[in-house]
């Protein structure tokens, strides 16, 4: 099998991964009746799944840096298998708030691994391609797992979702067995020499694009399923087929994403997609109440988010090439903070406001990364020009 395809069958497995990550935002409502909490409670579900993975993976994969890669794949699959197994066996919410931290923690250190893995199986030159394959496969999950979820969840328990992920979990192991060759872990490198990345100002920049981005995203896919119900007024089956729409563009937008990077560089792919993603997000505000617009919109929202996802990972690994793992695994450390954030702050808004006030805060959060990206590529472009000319003088002269 050529590692082409072995970077596939990566991307396949992330999508069942990111099935069991984004599955809640598909069921949310059902989730909320069947256990007995509000809708705001519910959401909070996603914001304890974000702050697991947010501070967990930097130390698990800390912990396990020696580790061979592969074994390392297997055990976060296993103990993925387990947290599945928990929202099924045991019953209420506090018993669903722990399934959901082990699966955070399963799930951090599978993407950080399998991003690594897939980076060292790439040609040279098609790294950014082999992340956003990946990126492809978490897109995947929002355009067959999150709508089918909903479906499952219309006609059977919805709980039978968890079920199922958890036994492809477990098959999941074997294609890891014999598919992905052994490949040796890194140097153990200390939390506290990980967070000494923060003090680097371009480093530091970036990660808070990272978090304003997706915060602003958070806000509003959190709750995207009550909108669709109850401001764009779908039914079920509308809800379904608005989600399906949602994933086919983020599945084209995360490819469009790696292909951009490759072809002209991270700072226009990543500003260009952002600014359309707050354009998106303001014409969902103006128009989501239209069944007829609402799908569209969608797919533009989509399409544009996940662009920026591929290109702000090859963009953060640029930065520090010699500590690559370390910077994926802080990227994704802080893309979950930005999830929690959000998914946060949307609770409040719907909560002491509106579930139609969601898409502007959101497109606030957007605006912000945009602007932050733009002005440090800016400055980044400036500095090296300086630079270029002086190194020019210095030869003319000497």
């Amino acid at each position: 099998m050529s590692n082409v395809w072995k970077i596939y069958m990566l991307a396949i497995i992330s999508f069942l991964v990111g099935t069991s990550e984004f599955i809640i935002a598909g069921i949310l409502d059902k989730v909320a009746a069947d256990v007995g909490v509000s809708l705001s409670a519910a959401g909070q579900l996603i914001t304890v799944f974000s702050l697991a993975y947010a501070f967990g993976t930097p130390i698990l994969m800390a912990v396990t840096a020696r580790m061979e890669r592969r074994q390392l794949l297997l055990y976060a699959l296993g103990v993925f298998a387990v947290g599945n197994l928990i929202a099924i066996a045991l019953p209420g919410f506090s018993f669903l708030l722990v399934s959901r931290i082990v699966l955070a923690l399963s799930t951090g250190v599978f993407v950080v691994t399998a991003l690594t893995v897939a980076a060292k199986l790439a040609a040279p030159g098609k790294q950014g391609s082999a992340i956003a394959t990946l990126v492809m496969g978490f897109s995947t999950s929002l355009i067959i797992g999150v709508p089918l979820g909903r479906v499952a969840a219309s006609v059977y328990d919805w709980k039978l979702i968890f079920g199922v992920i958890g036994l492809l979990g477990l098959f999941a192991m074997l294609i890891i067995l014999l598919a992905i060759p052994r490949s040796d872990g890194e140097e153990p490198v200390p939390i506290r020499k990980q967070l000494a990345l923060f003090k680097q100002p371009k480093i530091a920049i970036a990660l808070a694009v990272t978090f304003m981005w997706i915060g602003g995203y958070s806000i509003v896919y959190t709750y995207i399923s009550p909108y669709l119900l109850n401001v764009t007024k779908l039914s079920e089956q509308g809800v379904s087929i608005g989600l399906f729409a949602f994933g086919i563009a983020s599945l084209f937008g995360s490819k469009f994403g790696g292909y951009s990077t490759d072809k002209w560089g991270a700072p226009r792919t990543l500003v260009s997609g952002m600014l359309f993603h707050t354009i998106a997000l303001v014409l969902l505000s103006l128009a989501g109440h239209s069944p007829y617009i609402v799908f569209p919109l969608l797919m533009l929202w989509a399409f544009t988010a996940w662009s920026s996802g591929p290109t702000q990972q090859f963009h953060l690994m640029s930065l520090a090439p010699e500590a690559s793992g370390i910077m994926l695994s802080l990227n994704s450390s802080v893309l979950q903070l930005g999830m929690a954030a959000g998914a946060g702050l949307g609770g409040v808004v719907v909560e002491q406001a509106s579930l139609t006030s969601i898409s502007w805060i959101g497109a606030t959060g957007v605006i912000l990364a945009a602007a932050t990206a733009a002005t440090f590529f800016g400055i980044s472009h400036s500095r090296t020009r300086r630079e270029a000319i002086k190194r020019s003088l210095v030869n003319t002269s000497s």
